[in-house]
């Protein structure tokens, strides 16, 4: 019986820790077991994930920098990764306000908005936004897990370091020593992810229960059905025709990731064994160091479809109108809202009070999605994910950089 445990992949594990998960909160109540219960599961989980975040994608992003030792190759590296970023945000956009007006889930929603009361937040100026990639300090920007900050000093130092030539090789070898360290700490972690998968599904169900998804189950639908329409309509095509790859084979190499993103709803615990998977299924190094932690911070489909989504659905329950002027709004401010709130403390609620301030949508309508929302993130930050792990392979294939992932595979498994 063992040796059959064994055997399992660790998808599959997460699979059953995941399902065990759901089966336990649902019954918990039962047994008169708090949500608190199951807490330290999850959390450790998430710790251990988060742990490795920082000096990885440092490492990686040092070592692939520096790797690239033309500047015009870094440049358009980065110009091919946020134009396909920015263009599947503003599809991810299109397809939530197009699936929303279809549905109409506000419509006819008789929800209590007296009393309701938001907290007021200031988005951030487009100015202190760029201002703020740059950080004033380095290692108070990896201690407070600033990726954009720590993305950005990374690629500075790594294209310093490869400015040095053979000199700065042994200091290159080394980055790239620690980076194959810290994907075999990666590795040990996630021989936990069954066990941690379990507790965060067993928490969150019994914490919320299954009731509360009743009165906001068309908007719960709508979510997800646009976001499994991004998926066949903008992912899978890109990965076939641009990437070149079979979107079997790619759904198979990112599931990790995506499971690991759809039970803790945090992009930074998936970042990790997103970036492995990619790498595996033959993403170069130096594109999937540079477009996954990059797209960790501003590529997010995911949030771009839930504000189309919430902005519809609020409208609706107020009784506001929302002609087309207002849903093109909706679109342009949720492609910027994404990179506006990069490095901001509650950057959900900050982007869809961008959105719904510019449109004349009360702030208080957020509150009527509270209830729900941490079942709408599973969907969010697992379509956030997977729009990283496309981007990579898209990229490296318009490089002309990527492998058909056998050798790193074989030696995966070895």
């Amino acid at each position: 019986m063992s040796r059959g445990v064994r055997k399992l992949s660790l998808p599959t594990q997460m699979a059953i820790g995941m399902a065990a998960g759901l089966l336990a909160g649902m019954v918990a109540p039962s047994l008169h077991l708090e949500a608190a219960f199951f807490k330290p599961l999850g959390q450790l989980f998430i710790n251990l994930v988060r742990m490795v975040v920082v000096p990885l994608v440092f490492a990686t992003l040092v070592a692939g920098a520096a790797g690239i030792d033309d500047a015009r190759k870094l440049g358009r590296v980065a110009t091919k990764t946020l134009i396909y970023y920015f263009a599947t945000t503003g599809i991810a956009v299109a397809i939530g306000l197009f699936m929303a007006n279809m549905v109409e889930p506000g419509t006819g929603l008789s929800l209590a908005t007296t009393g309701l009361k938001a907290k007021e937040v200031t988005p951030p100026s487009m100015v202190d936004t760029l201002l703020n990639i740059v950080p004033i300090n380095p290692v108070e920007a990896m201690a407070k897990g600033n990726m954009l900050q720590v993305i950005f000093f990374a690629v500075v130092f790594g294209f310093a370091l490869s400015s040095m030539g053979e000199t700065g090789r042994p200091l290159l070898r080394f980055f790239e020593q620690v980076a194959d360290v810290m994907v075999r700490v990666t590795n040990l972690v996630m021989i936990y992810a069954p066990i941690g998968v379990f507790g965060l599904m067993a928490y969150a169900v019994s914490l919320h229960g299954l009731k509360v998804l009743l009165p906001l189950g068309k908007i719960i639908v709508v979510m997800y059905a646009a976001s499994l329409a991004h998926v066949c309509i903008t992912y899978l095509p890109s990965v076939r025709f641009i990437g070149g790859m079979s979107p079997l084979k790619f759904l198979r190499g990112v599931i990790e990731p995506v499971l690991v993103a759809f039970t803790t709803c945090s992009s930074a615990a998936a970042l990790p064994s997103n970036l492995r998977s990619v790498q595996k299924l033959g993403a170069s190094k130096s594109v999937s160091s540079f477009s996954i932690p990059l797209g960790n911070t501003v590529n997010m489909d995911g949030a771009a479809i839930y504000m189309g989504v919430a902005a519809v659905f609020v409208a609706e329950v107020y009784g506001i109108p929302m002609p087309l002027d207002k849903q093109i709004t909706v679109l342009l401010m949720a492609m910027l809202a994404s990179v506006g709130s990069v490095g901001v403390p509650g950057a959900a609620l900050i982007m869809i009070t961008m959105v719904f301030t510019q449109v004349g949508i009360p702030l208080e309508g957020i509150a009527l999605v509270a209830g729900v929302d941490r079942v709408m993130d599973m969907a969010r930050t697992t379509l956030n994910v997977l729009g990283d792990a496309t981007g990579a392979v898209v990229v490296s294939r318009l490089e002309g950089e990527l492998s058909n992932g056998e050798e790193a595979t074989a030696t995966e498994s070895a």
